[in-house]
């Protein structure tokens, strides 16, 4: 019910319907690919790859619409959280993804 109560309160704030640039990482060194899937991109696991930097972080921006959004990465094929996001919500199978408020 708290969560509920803050995503109205989220969406009752936002004024503008503008899409905003969202970086996400992971730092994985020792991995070959990573992958987020997301509620914006219908949890599909390889439609969004991240790109490898020198320092063994992955990363990629997307433009994403006001709201409250739920992902997941994909490293070498097992699903993981994002240690760097707080934010938790629990899926419909008992796993919790991880919760960007844009």
């Amino acid at each position: 019910m708290r969560h509920q109560f803050l995503e109205r309160c989220f969406l009752a704030m936002t004024e503008k319907n503008h899409k905003k640039r969202v970086t996400f990482k992971l730092y994985a060194p020792s991995a070959h690919e990573v992958f987020i899937a997301r509620s914006f991109n219908n949890w599909r696991k390889t439609a969004r790859p991240l790109r490898k930097c020198k320092d063994g972080t992955w990363r990629t921006t997307i433009n994403l619409n006001p709201g409250i959004h739920e992902y997941r990465f994909i490293v070498d094929g097992v699903w993981c959280g994002d240690p760097n996001t707080p934010a938790r919500r629990v899926n419909q199978i008992g796993i919790f993804n991880c919760v960007v408020w844009v």
